[in-house]
Protein backbone atom coordinates (compact mmCIF):
# COMPACT_ATOMS: atom_id res chain seq x y z
CA UNK A 1 0.00 0.00 0.00
CA UNK A 2 1.13 3.22 -1.10
CA UNK A 3 1.63 6.00 1.16
CA UNK A 4 0.24 8.66 -1.12
CA UNK A 5 -3.20 6.50 -1.48
CA UNK A 6 -3.45 6.77 2.25
CA UNK A 7 -3.05 10.47 1.96
CA UNK A 8 -5.55 10.88 -0.76
CA UNK A 9 -7.95 8.58 0.96
CA UNK A 10 -7.65 10.68 4.62
CA UNK A 11 -6.62 13.79 3.74
CA UNK A 12 -7.12 14.65 0.33
CA UNK A 13 -10.60 13.78 -0.75
CA UNK A 14 -14.42 14.68 0.76
CA UNK A 15 -15.22 12.49 3.63
CA UNK A 16 -11.66 11.68 4.54
CA UNK A 17 -11.74 12.36 8.31
CA UNK A 18 -14.71 10.24 8.45
CA UNK A 19 -12.85 7.60 6.87
CA UNK A 20 -9.79 8.06 9.37
CA UNK A 21 -12.46 7.69 12.62
CA UNK A 22 -13.41 4.81 11.19
CA UNK A 23 -10.33 2.96 10.37
CA UNK A 24 -9.27 4.05 14.22
CA UNK A 25 -11.88 2.50 15.50
CA UNK A 26 -11.93 -0.32 13.60
CA UNK A 27 -8.05 -1.08 14.87
CA UNK A 28 -9.74 -1.39 18.34
CA UNK A 29 -12.02 -3.72 17.39
CA UNK A 30 -14.53 -4.92 14.88
CA UNK A 31 -18.26 -3.34 14.31
CA UNK A 32 -21.22 -3.05 12.77
CA UNK A 33 -22.58 -0.38 10.35
CA UNK A 34 -24.99 0.70 13.26
CA UNK A 35 -23.34 0.50 16.21
CA UNK A 36 -20.04 2.40 14.19
CA UNK A 37 -22.97 4.83 13.33
CA UNK A 38 -23.71 5.58 17.25
CA UNK A 39 -20.08 5.55 18.28
CA UNK A 40 -18.92 8.32 15.83
CA UNK A 41 -22.11 10.06 16.23
CA UNK A 42 -22.89 9.97 12.04
CA UNK A 43 -25.60 8.75 10.20
CA UNK A 44 -25.83 5.33 9.23
CA UNK A 45 -26.29 5.60 5.23
CA UNK A 46 -23.12 7.72 5.91
CA UNK A 47 -20.93 4.99 7.79
CA UNK A 48 -22.34 3.02 5.00
CA UNK A 49 -21.24 5.09 1.71
CA UNK A 50 -17.73 5.20 3.70
CA UNK A 51 -17.28 1.75 4.53
CA UNK A 52 -18.10 0.83 0.85
CA UNK A 53 -15.21 3.37 -0.33
CA UNK A 54 -12.88 1.14 2.66
CA UNK A 55 -14.20 -2.04 1.11
CA UNK A 56 -13.46 -0.81 -2.95
CA UNK A 57 -9.71 0.27 -1.57
CA UNK A 58 -9.16 -2.80 0.23
CA UNK A 59 -8.59 -1.22 3.64
CA UNK A 60 -11.33 -3.01 5.52
CA UNK A 61 -12.94 -6.45 5.09
CA UNK A 62 -16.60 -7.92 6.27
CA UNK A 63 -18.23 -10.96 7.21
CA UNK A 64 -21.88 -11.80 7.29
CA UNK A 65 -25.05 -9.91 5.46
CA UNK A 66 -25.83 -6.41 5.54
CA UNK A 67 -27.24 -5.18 8.60
CA UNK A 68 -25.00 -7.98 10.31
CA UNK A 69 -22.14 -7.81 8.25
CA UNK A 70 -19.26 -7.09 10.92
CA UNK A 71 -16.50 -4.92 9.33
CA UNK A 72 -12.86 -5.30 10.41
CA UNK A 73 -9.69 -3.75 9.38
CA UNK A 74 -7.98 -5.91 6.07
CA UNK A 75 -4.59 -7.74 6.36
CA UNK A 76 -3.31 -4.95 4.38
CA UNK A 77 -4.65 -2.18 6.56
CA UNK A 78 -3.27 -3.72 9.43
CA UNK A 79 -0.09 -3.93 7.95
CA UNK A 80 0.24 -0.43 7.25
CA UNK A 81 -1.80 1.01 10.17
CA UNK A 82 1.56 2.75 11.84
CA UNK A 83 1.94 4.88 8.10
CA UNK A 84 -1.91 5.26 8.53
CA UNK A 85 -1.55 7.01 12.18
CA UNK A 86 1.73 9.39 10.60
CA UNK A 87 -1.15 10.36 8.13
CA UNK A 88 -3.81 10.49 10.81
CA UNK A 89 -1.72 12.71 13.55
CA UNK A 90 -0.68 15.38 10.60
CA UNK A 91 -4.04 15.34 9.50
CA UNK A 92 -5.59 16.55 12.71
CA UNK A 93 -2.64 19.12 13.12
CA UNK A 94 -4.35 20.76 10.14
Amino acid sequence: MKKVFLWWLIAGSKGGENRGRIIVELNKRPYNANKLAEKLSLDYKTIRHHMDVLKENNLVESTGEKYGALYFLSGEMEKNYSVFLTIWEEFKEE
